[in-house]
């Protein structure tokens, strides 16, 4: 019961790899706070979890909700900034109204949401602020990447500035840098690849990554509360891969 007696806000948590790490962190103890732009995401409201409909775009949104969760659960230890999204479409084609939508939901929001929460987290002993990178932008990229690269990349770039400034106070800053998971967004990515066989596209990925499978949803789950939890008290300014290794072969070729 590592997350005992915290509460977590937690963004995108309605489903994929937020709805891992809402299960995550309730098994350890934890009460949560979803903000998800799904309308669904009422339906989790529980003893344990406030759950609230807002678009992280819209900073007095996230103020609203969060203010409303404060008076009921009284504080926030753990920040989780999770909610992403990924469109595929090449640089030359790409409008300013797709290449906004990446910016402002995947840097944006990050940005709006820990500034509404930074406040909250400063009240507390040894609060913590897990980011969702990528290996996608740091380390590696496809085409038709490259707004979601940049924004994963500079979600990156803020969280360890961000780390240095907040470690005179005891607030630890990380990234997680996933390779792919098994969500709805891949399931569209694929879809996106190959309309008649998204299939095909899920296990080509799958035999280029080393365990031969892609993540499931808890596994990154189990990171993020690694991440804020006490476990990791030593670590911040970080990105931490996890990807089955799919970072790691030099050449799809060489080799015995």
């Amino acid at each position: 019961m590592k997350l005992e007696n915290k509460v977590a806000l937690i963004t995108g948590g309605y489903k994929g790899i937020g709805r891992g790490i809402v299960n995550v962190f309730l098994k350890y103890g934890a009460k949560v706070i979803v903000l998800d732009y799904d309308d669904k995401v009422i339906e989790m409201n529980n003893e344990n979890v406030l759950a609230y409909k807002v678009d992280i775009r819209n900073i007095n949104e996230i103020k609203a909700a969060t203010e409303d969760a404060i008076t009921k659960f009284g504080k926030i230890n753990v920040l989780v900034n999770n909610a992403g999204v990924c469109k595929l479409e090449t640089f030359e084609n790409m409008t300013d109204d797709q290449k906004n939508y990446h910016f402002d939901i995947n840097i944006n929001g990050v940005w709006n949401t820990t500034k509404i929460v930074l406040p909250y987290l400063k009240k507390e002993e040894k609060s913590t602020i897990v980011n969702m990178s990528s290996v996608t932008g740091p380390m590696v990229a496809d085409p038709g990447e490259v707004a979601y690269a940049t924004t994963k990349a500079a979600v990156l770039g803020f969280t360890k500035s961000l780390a240095a400034e907040l470690a005179s106070i005891n607030i630890r800053v990380n990234a997680i840098m996933p390779g792919y998971v098994k969500t709805p967004l891949v399931e569209g990515m694929a879809i996106e690849s190959d309309a008649s066989n998204p299939n095909s596209v899920i296990d080509g990925i799958a035999s280029a990554i080393p365990l031969k499978r892609l993540a499931n949803i808890e596994e990154i789950g189990e990171l993020a509360a690694f991440l804020g939890s006490e476990e990791s008290s030593y670590i911040t300014g970080q990105g931490i891969v996890i990807d089955g290794g799919s970072t790691l072969p030099e050449t799809s070729t060489m080799g015995v």
